[in-house]
């Protein structure tokens, strides 16, 4: 696999509204009072941001970590720029190795805020050389944010040399040591960035951020009427529909076409003039959902897990081929063993998508089991949709 497939551009941040008769509406953002994440200090050396090409002339951020000294995962040699070349490519990296290519696995924090929902991470030429900045795709008087540069040009693999004030440093989440990077300074961020929406029962949920995530780009909403996301609530199929079709219109030149009604029931429990009657109809023909063998699709039923990876699978494959793709998975990581999907009927889903951005992963990121009929929440929903988006997006 050509590691330039496996590098995203991270996706434009919209928020758009929803109806509130889907997962409730659209609240402002505000500063945070709390911070749900922290971070811990590393050695600088068992990291290094790299500008690695994309085509065309431009340059993706990714960082390597040298999690273990059984082999290099990179060499580096000369100067004005440094050039990388990434070792881990010509073996099983596992344990190894540390990759982060895209917004899952890095970001901006100054000052102990985390500016991942704010800036996005950016590599521009500029007078010679590689500069990576951090830009606001919110607010275009916001100004950038200079982080390194490689002090010259090479077709290939270059060094990031981060700028005095800059390092390396860890999330963690209470008190563990999470995989995501920081590119982390002590300096005041610009004024007026709000660095996170204020729902007040995200603070201490491990899936704070890529909520987050899944709220500015608009699919997925909070309850305004007491600023509150309700993680724990369950999905139900009808919900699950609303948000999948909501995430797959930010997917790139992605054309829906839905259309405004339906002239006959998608299925015998769904009326016409049911709020989703139209949502599941399209997905039911697009292959994105299907029903149960009696004929019925129980809209108001929670969403199971394993049913949860089955419909992500189907909208991931549905975005390929919107870009006349293979829709196969490309498969990222090495697969989860989890301990209770064998002989389930969604094993082999659930390991694939375990694979595909650790869409599929264990209840709030702990333990070997999936839970596959356990009911899914809205907080790994939403997480869970936002790792599909992007590992689609590294596809194209």
């Amino acid at each position: 696999m050509k590691l330039k497939r496996i590098i995203t551009t991270a996706i434009q941040l919209r928020v758009v509204a929803l109806a509130a008769a889907t997962l409730g509406v659209i609240i402002a953002l505000t500063p945070a009072n709390t911070t749900t994440f922290k971070q811990e200090e590393v050695e600088q050396n068992k990291f290094i941001a790299i500008a690695a090409p994309l085509g065309n002339g431009a340059r993706q951020l990714l960082i390597l970590e040298q999690q273990s000294d059984t082999q290099a995962c990179w060499s580096e040699s000369g100067s004005n720029p440094v050039v990388v070349e990434p070792l881990l490519l010509q073996f099983d990296f596992t344990g190894i190795c540390g990759r982060n290519t895209d917004s899952n696995g890095y970001s901006i924090r100054m000052a102990n805020q985390d500016l991942g929902l704010y800036y996005r991470l950016s590599i521009i030429e500029r007078d010679g050389e590689f500069v990576l900045v951090g830009i606001s795709d919110r607010d275009r008087q916001a100004p950038p944010i200079e982080i390194g540069r490689t002090r010259g040009i090479h077709s290939g693999f270059s060094k990031i040399l981060l700028e005095p004030g800059w390092q390396f440093t860890k999330r963690t989440f209470q008190g563990k040591t999470l995989g995501h990077v920081y590119l982390s300074s002590s300096l005041t961020p610009p004024a007026g960035i709000p660095t996170s929406f204020a729902f007040t029962d995200i603070a201490n949920n491990v899936y704070a951020k890529e909520i987050q995530q899944a709220v500015a780009l608009g699919f997925v909403a909070g309850f305004s009427q007491d600023n509150t996301f309700r993680p724990e609530v369950a999905l139900t199929r009808e919900q699950l529909v609303s948000l999948v079709l909501g995430a797959l219109s930010k997917v790139p030149d992605a054309n829906l076409n839905l259309p405004t009604e339906i002239a006959t029931k998608p299925y015998p429990d769904v009326e016409t003039t049911r709020w989703s009657a139209v949502k599941i109809g399209w997905a039911r023909d697009n292959q994105i959902i299907s029903g149960y063998a009696d004929g019925t699709f129980r809209p108001t039923q929670t969403v199971t897990r394993a049913e949860l990876m089955a419909v992500l699978r189907r909208a991931a494959e549905f975005a390929k081929s919107t870009r006349r793709l293979d829709t196969a998975l490309t498969l990222k990581q090495p697969t989860t063993a989890f301990s209770d999907t064998t002989g389930h009927w969604a094993a082999a889903i659930i390991s694939q998508m375990s694979s595909y951005c650790h869409v599929a992963s264990p209840p709030n990121e702990v333990g070997t089991a999936f839970a596959p009929d356990a009911e899914t929440h809205r907080s790994y929903a939403a997480a869970a949709t936002v790792r599909m988006l992007d590992c689609v997006k590294q596809e194209f």
